[in-house]
């Protein structure tokens, strides 16, 4: 049993794997066996030195993920390194805070592309590999407790993360038949950037962690168990499914 949640010879792509969950899904599939190609705006290599500490190999790619084009090199440029394309984590994301009556086109559209387009067209190029491979890969795209509530002060995040969860139903509809798995990961208010102006206003800090069972913020680390299962062979017949890391959160 122990053996099916083991990635040896796999290839992963993760975006946003600088820092925070992106960072540790990447060394949790290092940690698993897997290879690992890292992308983001920002340098890469405390990612790189963690993953090769793993005996893993890794490379990184700088890219603004914001337009198909920029899409489709990422995946062309990450098999090419690797040697292949097993496994897509689809993590990359940014979080704009306004009242919905003020919010500006702008924090719209830079939100709605980076947290919704790239992952319809990183999903597709990674579809389109592993079908090109064989035809077998596994797809993690990560939702949001806001695929499932409203929240406040985010509406293109809150709009980016439902359209995530329906991508992530979508695809395993079509691609469920190819051998292809598709599922997500909802973490919950996790301690990283996205949430620093949340953990430093005591007010709602303290409103969130009475609603959190677990009684404590969630940590990056805490994805990797829910990561390492979906990216494995132990999941084979698991496809348009989302697993909340939430402390309880929904279940409040």
């Amino acid at each position: 049993m122990a053996a099916d949640f083991r990635l040896d010879g796999r290839c992963a792509l993760v975006t946003g794997a600088a820092r925070g969950l992106g960072q540790a899904m990447a060394i949790a599939l290092a940690e698993a066996g897997a290879d690992v190609a890292g992308v983001d705006i920002v340098d890469l290599d405390e990612t790189r030195s963690r993953v090769e500490s793993a005996g893993r190999r890794f490379t990184g790619i700088n890219e603004d993920l914001r337009g198909p084009a920029a899409v489709r090199r990422v995946v062309d440029d990450a098999a090419a390194a690797l040697g292949r394309l097993d496994i897509l984590i689809n993590n990359a994301g940014i979080i704009r805070r306004a009242d919905s009556i003020d919010f500006s086109e702008a924090d719209w559209d830079d939100v709605i592309d980076l947290n919704l387009k790239s992952v319809f067209f990183l999903a597709q190029a990674a579809a389109r590999k592993f079908l090109a491979q064989g035809g077998r890969g596994k797809i993690v795209n990560i939702a949001s407790m806001l695929s499932f509530q409203g929240g406040i002060r985010v509406p293109s995040y809150t709009a980016a993360k439902s359209g995530v969860l329906g991508l992530t139903r979508l695809f395993a509809n079509e691609w469920a038949a190819k051998g292809i798995n598709v599922n997500a990961i909802a973490p919950g208010y996790m301690a990283t950037a996205n949430t620093a102006p949340l953990r430093a206003d005591a007010a709602r800090s303290a409103e969130i962690l009475a609603r959190i069972p677990a009684g404590r913020w969630g940590q990056p680390d805490d994805l990797a168990g829910a990561v390492v299962f979906l990216c494995s062979s132990a999941s084979d017949y698991v496809h348009g499914a989302v697993i909340a890391v939430d402390g309880g959160w929904l279940a409040r």
